[in-house]
């Protein structure tokens, strides 16, 4: 549905500009040029760990919490409207949902229907996206805000005890490793190895079992917007205290790391407390200059990414497949398709690490000049 709006004068800039950075970030490592040639930054821990890359995902799971706390505050103090955004909010992901198993269908669900479906990737960011902003709804509006702080230790310390404590069917034993970890197992239990991420079969990164601390991550933000929305508390007053709070949760994640490695692929409840902990320190640091100080200059072409972030989140995942349907025929008579013919513009004159960089740069920017005249236009697309 698309409707033309303005910002309303309630809305947090600072919100937009980190949700805008997110997206735009989001975007960047999705499209590098080259998949073999990514420099490190940009690329996912191997296995345990964290790389910028990494934050990504997580920063985004927060701000739908703090978007939550944000749109349906209003709402929560009165239980006969309840049902009504239940309701929306399940519209809502059953839209992001089916976002992204399109997303994995396409383009074979147009040319080859039955294998597409029989093989299509049932996990994937927007479903997972969908699951956690579902979850999340309900849990705000049916819990007080120390109730939601107790469901959130209570789904990293459940999802703890069930990876580090329960033995593996098949494997006897608990372990975090990729193919034989309880998650893995469950996947392929359940969604069976072709529904799987195609990159492994055996595992997915947004799978069942790691939907929970997902859900942690979603609820972290949640209570950040809820704290963000108080008005018997001064501005300054709530950024040291997100601050503070921010860095607690970093180094308790770091101190779970010792036992529960930080592992983006797992989700691990160290993971959620580490990447919530930094996603609240650039959140403060983001309301203070831009909403309290209004140093925002420099703001809009973040803010017209973050105003419209799951519409450019999903024709970017779709417009790189359709380039590759389109076949080129070069002038030596070999056939390539319209996406590497594009990118062999750039090859040809940079070394293979930056050709690859530029690329997704220029894809980046490509996306940024139809979405600011879209935010001229105030056209916000509400999923």
């Amino acid at each position: 549905m698309t409707e033309i709006s303005s910002n309303p004068p309630s809305r947090l800039l600072s919100l937009d500009f980190f949700r805008g950075i997110t997206v735009a970030a989001m975007i960047l490592v999705n499209n590098p040029g080259d998949w073999g040639n990514i420099y490190a930054p940009l690329e996912h821990a191997e296995w345990n760990g964290c790389t910028p890359t990494d934050l990504i995902f997580p920063f985004f799971l927060f701000i739908v919490g703090v978007s939550i706390a944000y749109a349906m505050g209003g709402k929560k103090s009165d239980p006969s409207t309840h049902s009504k955004t239940i309701l929306k909010a399940l519209k809502r992901a059953f839209i992001l949902f089916g976002l992204g198993l399109f997303l994995s269908l396409y383009p074979k669900v147009f040319t080859e229907p039955l294998e597409a479906f029989q093989n299509v990737r049932i996990p994937g960011v927007l479903q997972r996206i969908a699951v956690v902003f579902l979850i999340s709804s309900v849990i705000f509006l049916k819990n007080s805000e120390k109730n939601i702080f107790r469901i959130l230790l209570i789904l990293l310390a459940v999802y703890w005890i069930f990876m580090t404590f329960v033995p593996v069917p098949g494997v006897g034993y608990p372990n975090l490793e990729k193919e034989t970890n309880l998650g893995a197992w469950l996947d392929r239990s359940v969604l069976t190895e072709a529904h799987l991420w195609k990159s492994s079969k055996t595992w997915d990164p947004e799978g069942i079992l790691s939907t929970l601390p997902a859900i942690a991550t979603g609820l972290f933000g949640v209570l950040v917007g809820v704290y963000l929305k108080r008005k018997d508390i001064d501005a300054a007053t709530k950024v040291v205290w997100l601050f503070s709070a921010g860095c607690l949760a970093i180094i308790l994640g770091l101190l779970w790391d010792l036992k529960f490695p930080i592992n983006k692929a797992l989700w691990t409840s160290s993971f959620v407390l580490y990447t919530g902990g930094l996603a609240t320190v650039v959140l403060a640091l983001c309301y203070w200059i831009i909403d309290i100080q209004q140093y925002n200059r420099f703001t809009k072409p973040f803010v017209v990414y973050g105003v419209n972030a799951i519409t450019v989140f999903f024709l970017s995942g779709l417009i790189p497949r359709t380039l590759r349907l389109f076949s080129i025929t070069q002038q030596d008579g070999s056939k390539t398709d319209l996406q590497s013919w594009l990118y062999s513009g750039i090859s040809a004159h940079f070394s293979s690490i930056n050709a690859s960089l530029i690329w997704a740069i220029c894809f980046v920017l490509f996306w940024l000049v139809i979405l600011w005249v879209m935010y001229k236009k105030k056209i916000i697309i509400k999923v």
